[in-house]
Parts: structure tokens; C-alpha cells; sequence
């Protein structure tokens, strides 16, 4: 099948449920099946993923993709052909790189490959990948080099910021709204804090890519009468960190500064790759090789993908996709085109990997 008519396909699928998602990796396992290629589905907690491995040699690449796709309009499920794009939801984010993975995968599968090449179709990236990418992880699926094809406008991304999920609880002192003064504010002490945060030192160190770490005051969750001073509050925050930070020492200096107590709900780490990688620079190779006019750009992230689970393990990782723009949005799309340069520079990569 050409690869811009697979590519509607999958977007005719609504997978923002984990039914249709799974029923998206059911419909690309049996598309590969059909064209030679024969792979596992792995069912955790209900959700599907898929393996397929070509070639033969002592390194892994592992192509790793998500077919789940965050909710829209039913009309965004119906793709159109408009100016060069194909305009529908999950045609940039991110079937377009499935469909590029999947095709060269058929297309190398009786060469003969040095090195064995892995597919990984997912179907949970938009809400974590705790249930696919990081149980394929944790069950040994692993690799000596990863590309997750995420739309980056053929451009080659090696980092990502870091994560980081953490409450601050802070206490107060209620006392009659009429008369504030006898009592202590914990909505404004969350405030304080909050400010505290955003000011310190380790927030506002930058790198080539990054200006400084973010912070998002994500929920708050204080008082319960209009009459009274609110005796505590929480304030959920999602810190983006600069990926060559010690998450632990922003903690710490939290703690420090904070007057209250400070949960933290989760750490997950950032990718941090350099143009001077061998595997980067292969790509980067790969992408003149097949489009001589191109300038290769390294870009970097602010969010994250299922990549970080590898860069875990301290396995190089980088997101290289398609042409679009608008992901998650009402008009997202992504260039015809670049689906079919994305799956030629995949081709000539792996074939020199």
C-alpha cells in the first residue's frame, strides 16, 4: 500500500481509546504480517503493543512509535488531502512516523543487515507509556540506539527536558474571615512559596537549547468556606528540567527555600545527546545523503516522549519525523511529502548502521 493511503488508514482510526488504540496496533500488525513481516503483540494492563525484528548482528536500532493519538472532533478522523498535506488528527502526531517505520521495515526485510533492526509500535504514549514503552523496557526489549519518529520537521532532535511532579503542602492558621489578621493564610504561604521556587538559582541555568528549567503550577487545591482563613493548601507543580541537571539538587534546593512539606510524585529523566555521537552523526549522514539541499538542524525538546524510558537505561536516543505543525490541535497536518523522505533517510540509516 502507498504510504500516504496506510497513513489515512490509521487516521480513520480514532485511537484516543484504549480500544481503538489497540485495534490500530491489531490493524498495523496485520499490514505487516500481510507484507512478510511476522511480530508479537505484548498485552499489559490491557494495552497492546507490537515487536518486529529484521537483520542479524550483535546491536539492536530500535524504531519506536505511538498509534494512540489525543482526542478531537469527529471530523479531524476523516483525512484530507489539501496544499501538499494531509490534514487530520495523528497524521503528524505520530502515524505519519509509524507509517515511515513500518514501510522501511518492509522494504530492508531481506537484505541482508548487519545489525538486527527492532520496530515498536505503542499505544499509550499521550498518557505516559507506563503501559507500553516502559514494560517493553522493563521486559529487556532493549537496544544500543533508539530514533522515535515524533514530528520534528525533519530536524534532529537529541534532548529533552527532564521531569519532574511534585506537591507542596503548605499550613496555616484559620481564624474568622472577617478578621484575617489573627489567623495565617495558607493559600498566600503557597503563593510565597511558589514565587521562592521560581527564583532560584538552579531554575535559571540554561544550556545551548534551553533558556532555563520551567515550572507549571499545574493545581491548587485550598480553602473551603468563603469565612474563613484556609488552614492549608496544596499546590501541584510540573517542573521541565534542563536535561543536564541533577534532578535531586533541584529537590533539595526546593526544600530548602520552601515553608512547608514537599511531595514528590515522580522523576523522570531527560534526554541528553551530542552532535558528536556516532550514531547522530550517521543520521545526520542519512538525511544529506537523501536530501542534498537540506541543512541538518539539532534542535531539542521542552516535553517529553517515550524515548526517556531508554535514555534511562543510558541508551542514546534521538526524535527525528515528518514535516507538520498543529499536533493536538484542531488543524493538524503533516506534508506528504516528508513521509516519504522520512522513510527514504530511515532506509539509507539502516542500512549503514
Amino acid at each position: 500500500m502507498d504510504s500516504i493511503e496506510l497513513l489515512k488508514e490509521l487516521v480513520r482510526i480514532d485511537s484516543s481509546t484504549i480500544l481503538k488504540a489497540n485495534e490500530a496496533i491489531d490493524y498495523c500488525s496485520n499490514y505487516l504480517k500481510e507484507n512478510g513481516i511476522d511480530g508479537e503483540i505484548i498485552i499489559n494492563n490491557g494495552y497492546k503493543s507490537y515487536v518486529s525484528t529484521i537483520g542479524k548482528g550483535e546491536k539492536t536500532l530500535i524504531l519506536n512509535g505511538h498509534l494512540d493519538v489525543v482526542s478531537a472532533k469527529e471530523s479531524q478522523f476523516t483525512p484530507i488531502e489539501k496544499d501538499g498535506r494531509l490534514i487530520g488528527r495523528g497524521t503528524a502526531d505520530m502515524k505519519s512516523g509509524c507509517v515511515a517505520m513500518m514501510q522501511a521495515m518492509i522494504k530492508l526485510k531481506t537484505e541482508n543487515l548487519t545489525n538486527k533492526i527492532m520496530l515498536q509500535l505503542v499505544s499509550d504514549e499521550e498518557t505516559g507509556g507506563e503501559n507500553c514503552t516502559k514494560h517493553l523496557v522493563e521486559e529487556n526489549y532493549l537496544g544500543d540506539f533508539v530514533i522515535c519518529t515524533e514530528p520534528t520537521n525533519l530536524k534532529v532532535s537529541i534532548q529533552s527536558k527532564g521531569i519532574i511532579r511534585m506537591d507542596i503542602i503548605s499550613h496555616g492558621i484559620s481564624a474568622h474571615g472577617s478578621r484575617p489578621w489573627e489567623g495565617e493564610n495558607a493559600i498566600l504561604k503557597s503563593y510565597e512559596n511558589f514565587s521562592k521556587i521560581k527564583e532560584l538559582e538552579i531554575m535559571n541555568i540554561g544550556s545551548e537549547f534551553y533558556e532555563g528549567t520551567s515550572i507549571n503550577l499545574a493545581v491548587i487545591n485550598g480553602g473551603d468556606i468563603y469565612n474563613r482563613v484556609p488552614d492549608k493548601c496544596t499546590i501541584g507543580l510540573d517542573i521541565r528540567y534542563v536535561p543536564n541537571l541533577d534532578p535531586k539538587e533541584i529537590i533539595e534546593s526546593i526544600k530548602e527555600v520552601v515553608d512547608g512539606d514537599v511531595v514528590v510524585s515522580a522523576i523522570e529523566p531527560g534526554v541528553y545527546g551530542e552532535p558528536t555521537d556516532s550514531n547522530i552523526k550517521l543520521l545526520s549522514e542519512s538525511l544529506i545523503r537523501i536530501l542534498p539541499d537540506a541543512e541538518v538542524e539539532y534542535v531539542a525538546q521542552h516535553g517529553g516522549s517515550d524515548g526517556r524510558y531508554y535514555a534511562k537505561k543510558g541508551i542514546p536516543v534521538v526524535e527525528f519525523g515528518a514535516k507538520g505543525n498543529y499536533w493536538h490541535g484542531d488543524d493538524e497536518y503533516v506534508e506528504m511529502e516528508s513521509v516519504y523522505q522520512l522513510e527514504k533517510v530511515l532506509i539509507d540509516f539502516i542500512r549503514r548502521y
